[in-house]
Parts: C-alpha cells; sequence; structure tokens
C-alpha cells in the first residue's frame, strides 16, 4: 500500500563556519567571495607538508555551554550544540507544548573527536593507561553530538548518527526526511560537525595526498576547477536545519526556507579515496534525486557542488552533471563554496546546503574563488570571482565522501 508523500520544508537554521557565525554572517561572506584560510593557530605546523586551514575563528565553547559542560566536549560536539541551539531558536519552536517524543535528531560527524584522540595519545604515551579520561570514549564517538542536542533539549524521538566521511551531514538530511515521510516524527534537528584541525588528521590527509600544500598563498589555496589545483584546504565547523512538514510549518506560521523535493544516494563501488572517474555513482545520486522530485534536469537553476579542488573530484562531478543535465549543464549556474570555507567534511553537506538555501532566498549564486586559470577541461559556468543575481527557483547540492558514498539534495523554493 503506498503512502502519499509528505512536503518537507526546512524552518531553521544555524551554522557555524570559517567565514561566519551565522546565517548572516555566512551569507554576508559567501556572496562577496570572502576566504577563510589562514595558517595553522591550534598546534605548531612547522613539519607539516601543509601549515594552514580553514579555522573556526573566534569560537567561545562558554558563550554557549557551561564551563563544566564544556569541558566533557570535544570541539566538535560544542559546534555541534552551538548551531543546533541557533536552528532551534530560529525555527520559532515552543519546545515545552511538544510531546518530546515526536522530536528527533539525526546528526552526524565524519571524525569524531579528534581533538579529544589527539590529546588522550598524548597523555598515554607521556603518562600510561591509567591516566586516560574516563571520557575519552564519550567525547571521541562521532554519535554523541545527537545524544547531546536530544540530551541538551530533552528531544526523545529517533536519535542517532550518519558517517558518510564527507557525506555524512547530506545523508543525516535525507535520514531525517525519511523519518518525517514515515511519521515516525514530526520535527527533526539534523546536520553535521567537524573539528578535525589537529595533527593527526592533517598528518593523515597529507600522506594520502588530499590536502593543498600551497603554503605561500593559504587564502588562494582552495581553489576549485583552478588549472593548478593541488587538493583541498580542511574546514572546521557545524549546521544544522529543522525539519518539518509544510501543514505543520504553514499551521504555526513558521518562516520557510525552502522545501526537500528531491533526494538521492549511492555508491561508486569503484576506490577507498578516488571518485569514479566518469561520475557514475554522482550520476545515480543526482539522477534518483531528480526523480523523487519529479522534475526535468532543465528546471534545475543552481548547483552546489562537492568541489573540493582535487585534480580528479573536479573533473568527476563535472562530467557527472553534463550527463545528468545534458545540454542544460551549459545553462545552469554552479559554484563551489568550498573556495572560501574550506572543506568542512562531515559538515560539509549542511554548510552547503544552508547556502543552497540562502541563495535561493536572495537571487544570487555565490562565487567559486580563486580561479586564475581555469581547467581547459572545465567548459561549464562555474561562477568564477564574481557573485552573479539569479533566480533560483530549484538548487542541487552533491556531497561525495572517502568509501564512494554519494548524495544529492535538491531545494525548491516556497
Amino acid at each position: 500500500m503506498s503512502q502519499e508523500r509528505k512536503r518537507i520544508v526546512i524552518t531553521g537554521v544555524g551554522v557555524l563556519s570559517p567565514v561566519g557565525q551565522s546565517a548572516t554572517e555566512l551569507w554576508d561572506s559567501l556572496s562577496s567571495g570572502k576566504s577563510g584560510s589562514g595558517p595553522i593557530t591550534y598546534f605548531d605546523a612547522t613539519d607539516f607538508s601543509t601549515r594552514f586551514a580553514c579555522e573556526l575563528k573566534d569560537f567561545n565553547a562558554e558563550d554557549h555551554i557551561d564551563r563544566k559542560s564544556a569541558a566533557r566536549m570535544d570541539p566538535f560536539c560544542q559546534y555541534a550544540i552551538a548551531a543546533s541551539d541557533q536552528a532551534l531558536k530560529d525555527s520559532g519552536l515552543d519546545l515545552s507544548a511538544i510531546d518530546p517524543a515526536r522530536v528527533g535528531v539525526v546528526y552526524g560527524s565524519g571524525t569524531g573527536g579528534m581533538t579529544t584522540h589527539d590529546q588522550q595519545m598524548r597523555v598515554y604515551l607521556e603518562r600510561g593507561p591509567r591516566r586516560i579520561s574516563p571520557f575519552f570514549i564519550p567525547m571521541l564517538i562521532p554519535d554523541i553530538a545527537a545524544g547531546q542536542i536530544s540530551m541538551r533539549h530533552k528531544l526523545m524521538g529517533p536519535n542517532y548518527a550518519t558517517a558518510s566521511a564527507c557525506a555524512t551531514s547530506l545523508h543525516a538530511i535525507i535520514d531525517a526526511w525519511m523519518l518525517l515521510q514515515l511519521g515516525m516524527a514530526d520535527y527533526m534537528v539534523c546536520g553535521g560537525s567537524e573539528a578535525a584541525i589537529t595533527p593527526m588528521s592533517v598528518a593523515g590527509f597529507n600522506a594520502a595526498r588530499a590536502l593543498s600544500t600551497a603554503n605561500d598563498i593559504p587564502e588562494k589555496a582552495s581553489r576549485p576547477y583552478d588549472r593548478d589545483r593541488d587538493g583541498f584546504v580542511m574546514g572546521e565547523g557545524a549546521g544544522a536545519l529543522i525539519l518539518e512538514t509544510m501543514e505543520s510549518a504553514k499551521a504555526r506560521g513558521a518562516h520557510i526556507y525552502g522545501e526537500i523535493a528531491g533526494v538521492g544516494a549511492s555508491a561508486d563501488a569503484h576506490h577507498l579515496t578516488a571518485p569514479h572517474p566518469e561520475g557514475a555513482g554522482a550520476v545515480t545520486a543526482m539522477t534518483n534525486a531528480l526523480n523523487q522530485a519529479g522534475i526535468g534536469p532543465e528546471e534545475i537553476d543552481y548547483i552546489n557542488t562537492h568541489g573540493t579542488a582535487t585534480p580528479l573530484g573536479d573533473l568527476a562531478e563535472i562530467k557527472a552533471i553534463k550527463r545528468v543535465l545534458g545540454e542544460h549543464a551549459y545553462s545552469v549556474s554552479i559554484s563551489s563554496t568550498k573556495s572560501m570555507t574550506g572543506h568542512l567534511l562531515g559538515a560539509a553537506g549542511v554548510v552547503e546546503s544552508i547556502n543552497c538555501l540562502l541563495a535561493m532566498n536572495n537571487g544570487v549564486v555565490p562565487p567559486t574563488i580563486n580561479i586564475d586559470n581555469l581547467d581547459p577541461e572545465i567548459d561549464v559556468d562555474v561562477t568564477p570571482n564574481t557573485p552573479k543575481e539569479r533566480t533560483i527557483n530549484y538548487s542541487l547540492n552533491n556531497g561525495f565522501g572517502f568509501g564512494g558514498h554519494n548524495a544529492t539534495l535538491i531545494f525548491k523554493t516556497v
């Protein structure tokens, strides 16, 4: 027996990013082409191949969380709390008037508590196993952010984490959408958080040859689609969305940022870290999302790409877009906001989803900055360096992760 599909909308957003710690600050930076990249300040990176990143500047956990609780949270969890608090406040939901069992949380992280991991590893090496903190595991595990959000707000609906590397938070949004479709909740908090600018993370990504090493020009190092791109710039931060049905949002007079019109997911089944060279999995994810939305490819106005500035990844995604959109690929506006925020790993998808919603609401396509020499194989409009005014009725957001995980969301104006 088929079930009538519900219309799911976004009524609250919260974000912490290297270029803004609110939706307003984020949009001001993205629409003006501001880079968040600079030298690493969290540790001495002198001996590292990469010595810069997009750090979350001027974040003070105690502005959001009491001191004792903050001390028992890894930064990724602190960020998650701050972003979800923003989103819930923005939504206008009165949680005291809602059955707590009808409010769920799906909130993920690609790496979890890497700062805690690095700190406790040093404790073990210098002082031995008996000096490891009893909070080590609860601070480390990626699902703890979802748990902490639920405990903070007494939310007793479905509660878990997604973990699919850099597709993590898009999968969290997809899962939240599905839970609402199934009637398992009336409201969902969803998104992702990451705080992986640590010695072990940077060294690990350097070993995988994934990071840019343009240490002399950090603010220009994140350069998707440029001929001289040499890897991504690590970023950090968090994002959160509040989802509910259109019926619910209208009944309570909520501000609606947009509707989730379609979702798609797939696997490359190809390689641990490299994308399928023809973007086969990305094609499937985008096609599924279009089918879910019930629209043709020609209706997509803007695509926020995964666009990490890796030589292989950027080309594979553009190939996939051209296969899915056909001739319309040459009319759609495309950009990678990772050129400004850096790559927020598991938090990238939700932060870029917020960008899509803000682009739709403002009628502006944010640019892909740092394109000095466009890759000759890129023959579509990637909005180089300068924002573009455009009516955006449908926007598409892609996210791909190590392991061949692919996710796509399509947003619709309301």
